[in-house]
């Protein structure tokens, strides 16, 4: 034992819950290392410029920061300022170490890293994989090594997804994943990253075609299952659904069809999925993004059953970059899944826009309301219009009930919907 150190700066924001657990430092600790001093810190205490300045002070000649930086866009670029910042105020390079790996929600995209004491970037180590590198320090500075460029947006978010859905199925060991398969962009993009986590031997594939599912989504369904080699089975509905509505036909007497109707079809596939589960020990991986989870376009206890939400960070737009993203990498997602319409197809010639604005708008709100806090009156304010605004927002407060019974899902943006969004069920929202 050379020495013990207890951070000095717990973050309480975000994903953060640090002091309502642990009592913070108030000391440095700087041991020697063949001669050369190492100014220890851990995590936010490179965020805050006071550890670095007082390890400084107490003869640090170099900052070794160990970190569990969790993963959101940008936060590459966003570290390499801080650690920038850090280095011209103190004039000490900085070796940063991050973990590598997903924790429920969470995933460490690794990109260890050093600077010289002038801010340069000297060596950079890949994203989201185990590494090793060795790292020469002479006279304090550490000299220059390989340098592994950032991913490009859509591969970092991709990795992010894999290692996150390969972390909490293996780490939790189930044996394997099912996933609902519909014929649409966002359960082909979850099929796809679940077999480059697992292996396709893995998963499993199941598809639960309704009255009104269209011809060509049982095609497309098919090709992508065999694209990606996983076992595929057909499963229909009607009957259950029949004898569903059935039993419940004298209590709708007089009564139209409705969303009822439509979410009996939802529940009908997700008790499906779970029962396979149960019966299988496998996990059920939800397929529902961001854009619908925002907006309550989703059934609980339907399409929201399931154990992982592998795409709930993840933007409707964004899902068809991804989409092309792995294609590029292989053509499998068939080319009519991403130009057709989105549907749920609960109901004839159903689109998601019949309920929806626009995916683009939609999306360009979302981020603006949550993840960069504006108003209603800001966004309107930005050109958006006013009544596209009032009701992604109203019901953006409506459904929190829902995404409180939503499972756990890879988080890509600053703000997700999990530990980082703290909004109550009951606000008061005008209904």
């Amino acid at each position: 034992m050379i020495a013990r150190y207890y951070k000095q700066v717990l973050p309480n924001n975000e994903v953060f819950d640090e002091k309502r657990y642990f009592v913070s430092g108030n000391t440095s600790c700087v041991f020697s290392h063949h001669g050369l001093k190492l100014g220890l810190l851990l995590c936010e205490d490179i965020w805050h410029a006071e550890p670095a300045a007082n390890a400084r002070a107490n003869g640090a000649e170099l900052l070794l920061v160990m970190n569990a930086s969790p993963y959101h866009l940008e936060k590459d670029n966003t570290r390499l300022a801080v650690l920038k910042e850090r280095t011209q105020a103190t004039g000490l390079a900085v070796v940063y170490l991050n973990m590598v790996g997903g924790q429920d929600e969470l995933v460490f995209d690794g990109g260890s890293c050093a600077l010289n004491s002038k801010g340069e970037l000297v060596m950079a180590m890949p994203q989201f994989k185990e590494a090793l590198t060795v790292l020469s320090i002479q006279d304090g500075q550490p000299l220059h090594g390989e340098i592994t460029p950032p991913l490009a947006l859509e591969a970092q978010v991709y990795s992010a997804l894999v290692m996150g859905t390969r972390d909490y199925v293996c780490k939790n060991r189930f044996p394997g994943v099912i996933i609902g398969l519909s014929g649409g962009v966002d359960s082909a993009l979850v099929l796809a990253i679940a077999v480059d986590a697992l292996g396709a031997d893995h998963v499993r594939a199941v598809m639960m075609p309704s009255p009104y599912t269209a011809e060509i989504s049982w095609i497309d369904a098919r090709e992508l299952a065999k694209n990606l080699g996983v076992q595929y089975d057909e499963i229909p509905i009607s009957q259950p659904v029949d004898a569903i509505e059935g039993v419940l036909q004298e209590q709708f007497a007089n009564r139209k069809p409705d969303a009822t109707e439509e979410n009996i079809q939802a529940r009908v596939r997700g008790t499906l999925l779970m029962a396979l589960s149960n019966k299988t020990g496998r996990l059920v991986l939800t397929t529902g993004n961001k854009s619908e989870m925002a907006v309550g376009y989703c059934t609980l206890y339907g399409d929201m059953a399931g154990g992982f939400a592998v795409i709930k960070d993840i933007a409707k737009t964004l899902v068809y970059k991804l989409c092309h993203y792995r294609n590029q990498i292989q053509p499998v997602i068939p080319e009519r899944i991403l130009t057709r319409a989105p549907s749920a197809e609960l109901r004839p010639n159903q689109t998601d826009q019949d309920s929806l604005p626009p995916y683009e708008v939609l999306d360009a709100i979302l981020m603006r309301y949550m993840e960069q806090n504006q108003s209603s009156a800001e966004i309107i304010a930005a050109g958006f219009q006013s009544a596209a605004v009032f009701k992604v927002t109203h019901l953006i407060q409506l459904n929190e009930y829902k995404r409180r019974q939503a499972p756990p899902g890879v988080r890509i943006t600053a703000r997700a919907f999990g530990r980082d969004w703290r909004y109550p069920i009951t606000s008061g929202a005008k209904i």
